[in-house]
């Protein structure tokens, strides 16, 4: 389970700080398009439903950012077991994440609880091998 982050120190929740659902949409459409492009990780994706993927990474950083969406996706740890990814590839995808949210201008303390809950689900991706 991916817990939600804390509020901006606005009173806004870090989703509508950001600009909400269209603003996650293009983070999540610019991610996928670096973590693609990244021959470590490309391999990942090869037969993946892209179209799906994006809608459910989309509702995780909905989430995680404390917005009016949940995500309803298959538990994290059925959805990467077997596909042997290690704790590098974890951390590129973060790095991949991180420079997405830079590209859209987060501010660094949304991107940082952001990074944080989704850096908690770590076991439940690298050791679902």
């Amino acid at each position: 389970m991916v817990e939600q982050t804390q509020a901006s120190t606005t009173g806004n929740s870090d989703y509508q700080a950001v600009g909400g659902a269209p603003a996650i949409a293009s983070v999540v459409d610019l991610f996928y398009r670096n973590v693609l492009a990244d021959p470590q990780l490309s391999g990942y994706f090869a037969d993946s439903d892209l179209a799906r993927l994006k809608r459910h990474q989309v509702q995780l950083v909905s989430q995680v950012m404390g917005g009016p969406v949940s995500y309803d996706g298959p538990a994290l740890a059925d959805a990467h077991k077997g596909r042997g990814i290690t704790a590098d590839d974890f951390g590129k995808v973060v790095v991949h994440l991180v420079a997405a949210l830079e590209a859209h201008d987060v501010p660094e303390d949304i991107t940082g609880r952001v990074v944080t809950a989704l850096g908690a689900t770590q076991d439940d991706i690298v050791s679902a091998n």
